[in-house]
């Protein structure tokens, strides 16, 4: 693990090298994986996918966002192209030329699709896991949400709720989530994002997207099935919004599946 400068903050990195049979040959395929929103950080890959893909022989990169985990906390700057931005300072400090198959979860994904859409050179494949494109009804999504996250964190009983109810390490991510919330000015940000086009042309790298049926965001598999050729849906029966940690062995197999398949599409190429 390590902290590099990626333009104006300092970003927390850790890399998993490839496993590789002796005498293999050529470049091993690069993922980025890209974590979800003020309860999350790098370590949800580290305990879910990371290891495997790098025993799969795939080079892995997992970090904290600006302002989560061990990475700086600037007080602003959180719109979704600072993020990107970010991504694109990691790729270069680490002397990345790879196109890297960037997976993201839930504002992770958001961040995977724009990536795409804004440095296509340096995309192979995007994954978004419960997540959405960042289009103009995901800035309202967004607003909507974290004025909620915002005002109910801030709350003591509804801490003392979330720790009678989900335990006391979701009850401690959330009084995080809460600072985060209280000390930037993420919440304002986000929803003042720059956007794709609704059309989302903008993104022309093949794209997965794996959703849970019950949480609401399933509804966009026509759009995107519809604008998005090279992309391909999967939704999981009897889920909702947390994918990644309940239906582990179901996405890394998806996901898996879906990177190596368009790394040796690029090697044919």
């Amino acid at each position: 693990m390590t902290r590099i400068p990626t333009g104006e903050i300092t970003t927390h990195v850790q890399r998993l090298p490839a496993s590789r049979p002796e005498g293999a040959h050529g470049e091993s395929p690069l993922v980025v994986f890209v974590h979800g929103l003020l309860t999350d950080s790098l370590a949800s890959y580290y305990f879910t996918l990371g290891p495997a893909f790098a025993r799969a022989g795939i080079d892995v990169i997992m970090y904290d966002l600006r302002g989560h985990g061990r990475s700086e906390r600037p007080r602003t700057g959180y719109r979704l192209e600072d993020f990107v931005g970010d991504l694109a300072g990691l790729l270069d400090a680490l002397g990345e030329r790879r196109p890297a198959h960037v997976v993201g979860n839930s504002f992770g994904g958001t961040i995977a699709t724009a990536f795409a859409a804004w440095h296509p050179e340096r995309v192979a494949s995007a994954t978004m896991i419960e997540a959405e494109p960042p289009v103009s009804e995901w800035t309202r999504h967004m607003a909507e949400g974290l004025a909620d996250a915002r005002r109910r964190l801030a709350q003591e009983e509804v801490i003392g709720w979330i720790a009678a109810n989900h335990g006391a390490h979701t009850a401690r991510l959330s009084r995080v989530a809460s600072r985060i919330l209280a000390t930037t000015t993420l919440a304002d940000d986000v929803p003042r994002s720059r956007v794709v086009d609704d059309s989302l042309t903008a993104i022309g790298c093949p794209l997965l997207a794996i959703f849970g049926d019950e949480s609401g965001l399933a509804a966009q598999v026509p759009t995107l099935s519809a604008a998005l050729p090279g992309c391909r849906t999967v939704v999981l029966p009897d889920q909702g919004h947390s994918v990644l940690v309940e239906r582990t062995d179901e996405t890394r197999a998806l996901v898996l599946d879906w990177v190596l398949e368009h790394a040796l599409a690029g090697v044919g190429a």
